[in-house]
């Protein structure tokens, strides 16, 4: 675990020397986020092949109360840190690789740890709520928010256009709201997009390549919706 910039005084509190505000190891909170823009991917198991490697691109890097940093994916219906997936199989993260040269790596890159860190000195939020967004990036890697109102018998796939932090730590992923006026490309931070979280019909995340393959409506990735209701 990378830990510069944490200090642990005699009362066993953890304090961040940068803004000296204590630090609720129990929450360990995202303060901070840095877009995975190179390809960057999650490897992990599952129980239905256990000796067989899946790989996830990952949407973003973030940077925790304590100093940690983790890769983040669009897991089930929520974005969550690598190192904590769980899903109705038993998915177990293995690593983190680099498509391009093939890598199987195990802690975050570098410049992504340093660009989290200059990035969280720089830019430093007073907040009111905990609700006050504190950053939004893009989603670069064509995630689907899968959306059905009567038990998956129908359903929509929509398209994010960008992740929104706020100050409590959570993260939303944000879709056009089509009710709302807005012009093309709809951009970070326009006034026309909402949480899907937020919406009852939001059901689970898909990225690019399953959303096409549902959209076509392949048997397979039909199949894995169906094990995810029953589940």
């Amino acid at each position: 675990m990378h830990t510069e910039g944490i200090n642990r005084p005699n009362n066993g509190k953890v304090v961040d020397i940068f803004s000296r505000r204590c630090i609720d190891e129990t929450t360990n909170k995202v303060i901070r986020l840095a877009p995975e823009l190179d390809g960057l991917e999650m490897l992990y198991t599952n129980d239905s092949a256990p000796d067989k490697l899946y790989s996830l691109k990952i949407v973003c890097w973030a940077l925790r109360e304590d100093g940690e940093v983790v890769g983040m994916v669009p897991w089930l219906n929520e974005i969550v840190p690598c190192t904590e997936i769980d899903d109705p199989l038993n998915g177990h993260w293995e690593g983190y690789r680099d498509p391009g040269i093939d890598d199987i790596f195990f802690v975050p890159p570098k410049h992504k740890i340093v660009e989290l860190e200059s990035s969280s000195e720089y830019y430093e939020y007073q907040t009111e709520s905990p609700d006050d967004v504190t950053q939004e990036i893009p989603d670069s890697i064509g995630t689907h928010a899968v959306l059905t109102n009567d038990g998956f018998q129908s359903f929509q796939l929509v398209e994010l256009v960008s992740w929104q932090l706020k100050a409590d730590g959570s993260i939303n992923g944000m879709i056009i709201d089509e009710s709302k006026d807005h012009q093309t490309p709809v951009l970070v931070g326009d006034e026309c997009l909402v949480s899907v979280e937020d919406s009852l019909e939001f059901k689970y995340y898909f990225q690019h390549r399953i959303a096409n393959k549902i959209k076509e409506r392949d048997p397979e990735a039909l199949a894995a919706i169906s094990m995810l209701i029953e589940s």
